[in-house]
């Protein structure tokens, strides 16, 4: 790992390049993700807890480091995922769009291929994703919903362990830029 001014913790040269994805591979790999979210938690309730969506925004931001494309990805799998939920329309769209921004963002300035580091940025994207939409739906929907920290860290430590399998599975399908 090295250190320059405007680079933190990136490794070589050809890590720090944009990975490139076959566009049926994203697609499918949302779409999956979407499927898991709405139908799995209905067979294994204790599954519930997972916010796919969520992980596959953060990895496609990630990976393609561009962010524009943070914001395409977190845009469409946030209104797809609000599309099929019972949740007004366009509160997960609006917060996995900035997570998508924000994770690209990181991707530039971080050596995201590291697995520590994706362990805590997923983390942190997870209670970003959670505080965010607590506070639009206290802002905008006017709903009286509860912070429970602890159930949050939980939850943020449990996606961050499936999140770094996940991402390493889904490396498999990159193709350098």
């Amino acid at each position: 790992m090295t250190y320059s001014g405007g680079r933190v913790l990136l490794g070589s040269q050809g890590e720090s390049q944009a990975s490139r994805f076959r566009i049926w591979v994203m697609i499918s790999i949302g779409l999956a993700a979407i499927l898991f979210q709405v139908y799995v938690p209905l067979f294994f309730p204790i599954l519930s807890f997972l916010e796919m969506p969520l992980l596959v925004v953060v990895y496609f931001a990630f990976m393609r480091r561009s962010q524009i494309v943070g914001l395409t990805v977190g845009a469409l799998m946030g209104l797809a995922q609000d599309s099929l939920s019972k949740k007004p329309l366009g509160m997960f769209g609006i917060s996995k769009t900035l997570v998508g921004y924000f994770a690209a963002s990181v991707g530039v300035r971080l050596d995201v291929d590291h697995p520590v580091i994706r362990f805590l940025l997923a983390m942190a994207f997870y209670f970003f994703h959670y505080f965010f939409y607590w506070m639009m739906s206290r802002a905008l929907l006017n709903q009286q919903v509860a912070f429970e920290l602890q159930r949050t860290s939980v939850l943020a430590l449990l996606n961050a362990m499936v999140g770094v399998a996940l991402f390493h599975f889904l490396d498999r399908f990159r193709q350098a830029a």
